[in-house]
Formats: structure tokens, C-alpha cells, sequence
């Protein structure tokens, strides 16, 4: 692993280099991009950094300076060739009091880079009971508050899958702790909009534009009448679904495996981009 933090790349990678009062240490306040590495070369860095900007102006933080990420990119992924890794930008608060209030300093910009084994095509998934707010105030954000998957995804890998599915308050299907949902209904591909609560994911837009799929919000009871369902993410890209809790999907349908032959055609055009 190598490891960028605020300008300068770390000889060594484990050294104690944020402070135990970084606000994203203390509280989770901070925002996240996790980028996937093809090659050598990151896929979609261009949208992945329009979507920290996002986040971090969601979150109330200074906007990141986007030459210093993309400066902190190029160290890490210059000190290591990597054939398939994962990218992760950080940008924190900054150090603050213990406790909820910031303090206005500058904030703290952090990029590592690590190997990454490929993803099953295919993976199973379960629901949790816990609902997404899709009116909270983080709703949306990619922050590094992540307690709630990290509950959710061990319930999920308790009952044997590999992905934990959220319904919202309103009791729609909304997303994966850090994936979307696409499913097909009566031939039709859909997902569910971002009104749902669900993240604008990176690969969820590509998708979109690429395979197409209609926008919906449905109570999450309608993939009792999916034919086919796949996740996508930055590191699963289109991936099948063959069990939603105890039901049994063709993994991949015929939708699904278009979807998918579509993003391999399709990929290169965004490395380095």
C-alpha cells in the first residue's frame, strides 16, 4: 500500500500520520471517493472527483483543491504498478475538539492505493431491517460515517451474502451499503431514482448511459416480481444477483448479461479519465 497525505507521499505507509483529534477519526466528518485502478491507470476519476466536491460541499467542508488530489493519484499509483487495485481519496475535516463542533482549520487530504482481486460475477444478497433516511441530512453523500453498513453488510454476511439491500423510511427500494440496485420487471431494467436516498453511484450513471433503464421508486416488495437483478459499483462494475434472501434469480439473465458485456466493451474508454 502506498499512502499520500497533504502533499507528501509516506515512505512508509503504516506510520501514525493523522492525529487522534482529525474530526473524520473522532465524529466520521469527512467525504470518501473509492476509485478502481485498470492497469495502472484509475477509471473515472474525472466523475469520481465531481462527486467528492459534491459531498463535501453536502458535508459544509472547504472545497478540495482537485490538482492536489490529482497530484496525490499520480504519487501513489507512480510508486507501484497496479493491475486491478482500489483507490481511496480521503478528505477529513481536519483536526477539531472532541466533539461535534469543528474548528475551521485546514482540512486533511489523504490518497492510498492497494491491490484488489477481481469480483465475482455473481454474489447473493439479503435485506436488512434497518431503513435508509432518505431525508437526512447526509443522504446522498459519500461521508466516511459508515457505521450503519458495517452493521448491516455483517448481518448480511451472517446469512451467508455478500451484500446487504436498504429499504427507506418511505419503505422503497433504495440501495446496497456500497453498491445500487438495477432489476428487471416485466422486460423493463429499472433502479431507483435518487430521491430514494441512494448514492449517485459512479458506475450506477455509466450504466444508465450505456445500457439505459428507467428511473423508479417502488416499495421494495417488487423484486418479489423481478426476473433478474444486479448490483453495480465501483469495485463489483455489473454484477449478478443469483439469491435475494431466499429467492432463487437466473444469474445472469439475458438483461443482466448485455448489461454486463456492454461495461467490458465499454470500460476502457474511461481509463485515465
Amino acid at each position: 500500500m502506498h499512502t499520500w497525505i497533504d502533499g507528501e507521499l509516506l515512505a512508509d505507509p503504516e506510520a501514525p500520520v493523522v492525529p487522534v483529534t482529525d474530526h473524520g477519526f473522532t465524529v466520521g466528518d469527512g467525504v470518501f471517493e473509492a476509485v478502481k485502478v485498470v492497469d495502472g491507470q484509475p477509471f473515472a476519476l474525472g466523475l469520481h472527483l465531481d462527486r467528492l466536491v459534491r459531498s463535501a460541499e453536502g458535508l459544509g467542508l472547504a472545497t478540495p483543491d482537485l490538482d492536489a488530489v490529482r497530484a496525490g493519484v499520480r504519487a501513489v499509483l507512480g510508486a507501484e504498478h497496479l493491475p486491478l487495485g482500489r483507490l481511496r481519496v480521503t478528505l477529513t475535516a481536519g483536526s477539531a475538539p472532541l466533539g461535534s463542533g469543528r474548528s475551521g482549520g485546514a482540512p486533511r487530504l489523504a490518497v492510498v492505493a492497494v491491490p484488489m482481486a477481481p469480483t465475482p460475477d455473481v454474489t447473493t444478497v439479503a435485506t436488512v431491517p434497518w431503513p435508509r433516511n432518505e431525508r437526512g441530512a447526509t443522504a446522498g453523500l459519500k461521508t466516511t460515517s459508515y457505521a450503519e453498513n458495517v452493521i448491516a453488510l455483517a448481518e448480511a454476511q451472517r446469512r451467508g451474502a455478500s451484500e446487504a439491500i436498504f429499504a427507506n423510511t418511505r419503505g422503497h427500494l433504495c440501495e446496497g451499503t456500497g453498491t445500487n440496485v438495477f432489476y428487471v420487471v416485466d422486460g423493463e431494467l429499472r433502479t431507483p431514482s435518487l430521491a430514494s436516498g441512494c448514492l449517485a453511484g459512479v458506475t450506477r450513471g455509466l450504466v444508465l448511459d450505456w445500457v439505459g433503464g428507467r428511473e423508479v421508486d417502488e416499495p421494495i416488495e417488487v423484486v418479489a416480481e423481478a426476473t433478474e437483478v444486479f448490483l453495480v459499483s465501483t469495485t463489483r462494475d455489473v454484477q449478478a444477483v443469483s439469491s435475494w434472501d431466499d429467492r432463487a434469480l437466473p444469474a445472469p439473465g439475458p438483461v443482466t448479461w448485455d448489461a454486463q458485456e456492454t461495461w467490458k466493451r465499454r470500460e476502457p474508454e474511461m481509463l485515465g479519465r
